[in-house]
């Protein structure tokens, strides 16, 4: 299989990125190139951003970090906008964004993310998930659904539209069948 293979060593940084600490160590792990490998792609530069469409058999690997999709989209801001114009792609300064569309799944650690159209904004620390979005939690023991569902990085923050979420079991609040009944206690005289 023709597949482009094109190494972007900063792309999803911000999202991928995450310090992780050991107990003697606390120094973050070593960021590793992020790669995006597809079938067909093309790029191309105006004065300010370069833009890059990915198709096919999209896969992306990064620091503790998948993404799988049909089509993937980038946009970066270009690091000299007063360069050569004749330049086929000038030098990147940072990511913009970055639209995953079509049978997107994105895996990093315990979580994973399953949905139509994933919208990443670096600058941002914002993903935005739409069409039939999942985002599962597994040490977390949680799966939220919804229209559309919003995750800020840092913020440890999502919300959404009509989301339905999945929790870990609370524990028996009833009584105890096997112990006898307390009598109830008296109310404060405030609370009658």
């Amino acid at each position: 299989m023709n597949r482009s293979l094109l190494p972007l060593s900063a792309l999803l940084c911000a999202l991928a990125a995450a310090p992780f600490s050991r107990a003697a160590d606390t120094r973050p792990a070593a960021l590793v190139p992020t790669v995006i490998e597809s079938t067909q792609m093309e790029m191309w530069s105006t004065d300010t951003e370069t833009r890059s469409v990915f198709q096919k058999n999209v896969v992306v690997t990064g620091n503790n970090l998948r993404i799988t999709c049909d089509k993937l989209e980038v946009t970066a801001i270009r690091l000299d906008t007063k360069g050569d114009k004749k330049e086929t792609l000038g030098p990147l300064e940072k990511f913009k964004s970055l639209v995953a569309t079509g049978n997107v799944r994105i895996i990093q650690g315990d979580r994973e993310v399953t949905c139509g159209r994933a919208e990443v904004f670096p600058g941002e620390d914002r993903l935005v998930l739409t069409e039939k979005p999942v985002v599962t939690d597994a040490s977390g023991g949680y799966v939220a659904t919804g229209d559309r569902i919003v995750l800020l990085r840092g913020e440890r923050r999502i919300f959404g539209d009509n989301i339905r979420g999945t929790f870990p079991p609370l524990k028996d609040l009833g009584f105890d069948k096997n112990k006898p009944a307390q009598p109830p206690s008296p109310l404060p005289a405030q609370a009658k």
